[in-house]
């Protein structure tokens, strides 16, 4: 788990993000996506650092929460997952990164769809989780944020699979997403 320090009291509110598909492009084979297996390969998408830096700004913390399962399956070497999320906090103003490493079998708390990732985040940051959201591009990401009490925000592809659970609004991109939280805490506020 990677965490960043940040000299400002911890916000209340925060924007959950997927990994995979979210912030950075994943890999399609055979009708299914694919993390990517190396940093080489580890490309953040287009708007992603405009979208992080505009929720910092807006006073969310920003936490990735994601299932890396190809750690448990020996698919993926720690070290590579670890050099991947070290880029990533190096190029975005992400507080913490929040890593699953199981299977289903493992029946563990923090694998997506169940809400650990953020519940552990939420304790550990003193976040109000009816007051954050859950920006996912699967049913995974949408049913942990539903299990956590976030608002959920799917971000719409082909590959989302079967929703369990509705999301609260769908968005193309991340920056889409971001600009509609920020539009809707202005609400908040202007009322």
């Amino acid at each position: 788990m990677l965490q960043r320090y940040t000299d400002n009291s911890p916000s209340k509110r925060a924007v959950f993000l997927d990994r995979d598909g979210v912030i950075n492009a994943a890999t399609v084979k055979d009708g299914r996506t694919y993390a990517p297996s190396s940093l080489a390969q580890f490309r953040i998408l287009s708007g992603v650092p405009q979208a992080v830096r505009s929720l910092r700004a807006a006073g969310f913390m920003v936490i990735v929460a994601t299932n890396q399962p190809d750690m448990a399956k020996n698919k993926r070497q720690k070290l590579v997952i670890e050099k991947m999320h070290q880029h990533l906090q190096d190029v975005l103003p992400v507080d913490e990164i929040r890593v699953c490493a199981h299977v289903d079998e493992d029946h563990c708390i923090c694998r997506k769809p169940k809400p650990g990732l953020l519940k552990e985040a939420a304790t550990s940051w003193e976040i109000d989780l009816h007051q954050s959201f859950m920006v996912g591009d699967t049913w995974r990401d949408i049913g942990a944020g539903k299990a956590a009490g976030c608002t959920t925000i799917l971000i719409a592809n082909p590959f989302a699979g079967q929703l369990t659970a509705s999301p609260d609004y769908t968005a193309s991109t991340l920056l889409e997403a971001s600009d509609f939280i920020i539009a809707c805490e202005e609400d908040k506020t202007s009322q």
